[in-house]
Parts: C-alpha cells; sequence; structure tokens
C-alpha cells in the first residue's frame, strides 16, 4: 500500500512541474478505481466497502490523509435514500407474508390464462412491482423473481429465458416510478428535486418491459398448458380476506397520488413514513405474521445495496474533495454531442459493472450537467434506466447472476446472453428520449 501511495505522489509530483493539472485528476480516478476492481474481483470484498477503501486510497495518493470528516459526511449523503429503501424492503416483505402477492399472481393466471400474451406481460409487471417500491433490480429478483419463476417454467419456458425475463423486468423496475435510487442520486448531484418524474419514467420504461417479455417469450406462448400448473399455483386469500387483503397497496398510492393532487391537504412526510404506514396496515389487512420479524429480515436482504449506497457517498466525496468530480464534469461538457450521446450510452451501463448506483452518482450527475439545455426530468430518468443496465454487466451482473440462481442455473452467462439484444434496444430507447428531451417534456410535463 506505502509502495503504491510513493509512486503515485512522485507521478503527480512530476505531473505538477510540468504543469498537466488535468492529468493528475485523472490519475486519482484510475487510481480509485483501480483499487475498487482489485478490492471487488480479487479479494472479493462487498462492493459497498471496497468503495469505501478505494476512497481512502484516493485521499491518500491526494495527500489529504484520512479525513474522517470527510468520510463521513459522505457515507451520510443518501441517508434520505437508505431510509427510503429500507422502509419500502419492509412493505415489500408485508404485502409478500400477508398474502397479496399471491392473491395477484394466482389472479393473473386464471384471468389470461387463455392470452398467454397478455398473462407474460402481467407476469412480468410483477417481477417489475418490488423493483418499483424499493429502486432494487435484486429485491425484484429475490421477491417477484422467485414468485413468477415457477410459472413460466410450467408454461414451457426453458430455465435461461425464464431467468432472462426476470432479469430484464427487475432492471426495467429498478428504474420504475415511484422510486428510483438512480434518479434521486443524479437529482441530488445537480440540485433537482424528486418531483415530476413518475409519467416520464413511465414512458421509459413500460414500453421496455412490454417489448421485451413479448420478445422473449414469443416462441413459447403457444405451448402453455394451464391445467399442467392450475394445481401448483400461489394461494389466493381473497375469499379469506376479501378486499381489504389490498389496503396496504390503495393507501400508499393514496398518500403518494395526495402530494400530485392535494398538496395542501396536509404536510408531506416522506416516502418513507408512506412506505411505514402502509406496512402497518399490511398486519391488519391479510393473514398473520410476525411484524418484527419480518422487518429485520427485510433490513437483512436490503443490507448490500445500504452498504453500497454508504461506500458511493464516501467515493463521490472524495472524487469532490480531490477534483476527480471537477475533472469528469468538464470534460464531459466539453464533448462534441455525438461523442457525449455515444459516451452515455456506453459508459453508463459499463461503469454500472462497478455498481448501478455509482455509474449514476460518478457518471449519470456530469452527464445530466451536460444536458442542462434539455429537460432535466426527462434526461435524468433516461439516464437512470441507462444506469440500471449495468446490473447485467459482468462480472458482477446482480440481476443475471441472481435470476439464474432462482431458477437455478449455474451460468449466469447462458441468461445474459438473452439479454444482449433487450438491452441494446434498451440503451437506443434511452439516447432518443434524450435527443428529444424538450418535445417529451412538452407532452408530458
Amino acid at each position: 500500500m506505502k509502495e503504491i501511495i510513493y509512486h503515485v505522489q512522485r507521478t503527480v509530483s512530476h505531473n505538477r512541474g510540468r504543469g498537466k493539472l488535468l492529468s493528475i485528476e485523472l490519475l486519482y480516478f484510475i487510481v480509485m478505481v483501480g483499487v475498487f476492481a482489485i478490492s471487488c474481483f480479487k479479494f472479493k470484498i462487498p462492493v459497498g466497502i471496497a468503495m469505501a477503501i478505494s476512497a481512502i486510497f484516493g485521499t491518500l495518493v491526494a495527500g489529504f490523509g484520512i479525513p474522517i470528516r470527510h468520510l463521513i459526511e459522505g457515507s451520510f449523503n443518501y441517508l434520505n435514500t437508505i431510509l427510503v429503501i429500507s422502509t419500502a424492503m419492509i412493505f415489500m416483505k408485508v404485502v409478500q407474508y400477508n398474502g397479496m402477492m399471491d392473491t395477484i399472481t394466482r389472479w393473473l393466471i386464471e384471468k389470461y390464462y387463455s392470452k398467454p400474451a397478455l398473462l407474460i406481460i402481467g407476469l412480468s409487471f410483477i417481477v417489475v412491482f418490488p423493483g418499483m417500491i424499493t429502486g432494487s433490480a435484486t429485491a425484484a429478483v429475490l421477491t417477484g423473481g422467485v414468485l413468477v419463476s415457477p410459472v413460466l417454467i410450467y408454461m414451457g419456458f426453458p430455465k435461461e429465458i425464464t431467468a432472462a425475463v426476470v432479469a430484464m423486468a427487475a432492471v426495467f423496475g429498478e428504474a420504475a416510478p415511484p422510486i428510483n435510487v438512480n434518479a434521486l442520486i443524479i437529482g441530488g448531484g445537480i440540485d433537482l428535486p424528486y418531483i415530476g418524474f413518475t409519467m416520464p419514467l413511465l414512458l421509459v420504461t413500460v414500453p421496455l418491459i412490454i417489448l421485451t417479455s413479448l420478445f422473449l417469450g414469443r416462441k413459447y406462448l403457444s405451448i402453455f398448458n394451464y391445467q399442467k400448473i392450475k394445481d401448483s399455483l400461489p394461494t389466493s386469500y381473497l375469499a379469506d380476506f376479501g378486499p381489504r387483503l389490498f389496503l396496504p397497496i390503495i393507501v400508499l398510492l393514496v398518500l403518494m397520488l395526495r402530494e400530485t393532487f392535494f398538496p395542501k391537504l396536509f404536510p408531506t412526510l416522506g416516502m418513507s413514513i408512506y412506505f411505514l404506514v402502509s406496512a402497518l396496515i399490511g398486519i391488519f389487512s391479510g393473514k398473520k405474521f410476525n411484524f418484527l420479524s419480518i422487518s429485520q429480515e427485510a433490513i437483512h436482504d436490503a443490507l448490500p445495496v445500504l452498504g453500497i449506497l454508504m461506500g458511493v457517498g464516501m467515493f463521490i466525496q472524495v472524487m469532490t474533495l480531490t477534483g476527480v468530480r471537477g475533472y469528469i464534469v468538464i470534460n464531459c461538457l466539453s464533448l462534441p454531442a455525438f461523442l457525449l450521446y455515444l459516451g452515455i450510452a456506453i459508459s453508463m451501463p459499463l461503469f454500472g459493472a462497478v455498481s448501478a448506483y455509482g455509474s449514476a452518482s460518478v457518471l449519470g450527475v456530469p452527464f445530466a450537467l451536460a444536458l442542462l439545455e434539455s429537460s432535466p426530468v426527462i434526461t435524468v430518468s433516461a439516464l437512470s434506466q441507462l444506469a440500471a443496465l449495468g446490473d447485467l454487466m459482468p462480472p458482477t451482473a446482480l440481476a443475471g447472476i441472481f435470476a439464474a440462481q432462482v431458477v437455478g442455473e449455474k451460468n449466469y452467462f447462458k441468461v445474459l446472453k438473452y439479454c444482449v439484444l433487450p438491452a441494446i434496444i434498451t440503451g437506443i430507447w434511452c439516447i432518443v428520449i434524450i435527443i428529444f428531451a424538450n418535445v417529451v417534456a412538452n407532452i408530458l410535463l
């Protein structure tokens, strides 16, 4: 470690003497990314801790020592996002344990088994839903994906295609409203409040969800045999509890829509409070469960994502401290338009192999600043979906790896190869939306 710091500082001093200031910031960035990559891929250190280690290396090579204040301050940069994800995970566990998700899944199959195209779209939206609520593709795979995968396999889908449908739906769910962590991170970096994103995010994600599910399932819809799977469907609790089973989601929607249509009715309490209130209502709306136990389970499942956010906060704080962030912003702003769009389409998903949230913060913020002449809400919405594609990028590829595990496929590259074309189409769609952001804004906003 001391040798690395010594050689980097020698290079920095040499470059300073020659007046190459920009290359100094680039060198800091290369060191930070390199340390992160080695920590993650060679030593298998969790992503959040690896980002913290790389941030410390950044301060050391820049001559700041270990500035505890900046590291702690950075770890709290995304405190609001952490609270939203934590409470959203609790809400997701509640509607899973009280029987609501099982009931919706069974209803969809019984209602649309004669229309398999509509059925696969509905099943994809079941995977999307946890991602919408938590802002995490991993959460979508491990909750909705677990419910939907057996049904798709019973419908005749091969394991690899099933996992690909789940992985793509999870990636779209990460970007779908109401909770889009990538958009929250980018918006926080350019002082853009998370207001008015619902319709733009629906425009970005919904056409892709429908198109991708039909594209991946097109060869297998005609062989679906409802009689074969009807005895193994999830249990419906509608007869036991009636419409009150859906009270948690109804209350959550009312609270969120109240902010849009009746903002002066009572003070805004925040998304984390809305999720908690809706989760508490779920205790009395369906099956009995231990609320404390499932809350602990939810927080345990969310810890990797929360750790990543804290690590990303430290990483970005150190990038700001050392001038790396300014270096990236200046160079992004100076790119010609065609190179800017190409850079966005390629670099954001690729950097997502490190962390989708990291891609949103490190690259999403400067790209959003470079596109300020366009509608920021529209551009941030599209950038957030491009960042979410990072969950398909190896070697981390969280959405692909977990989707493969859910269906019992050991080689996740067999899953990812079916995601390549949908991912390319997604990238093209997002760039088109960015190019015509002002036109879209005039229609939607």
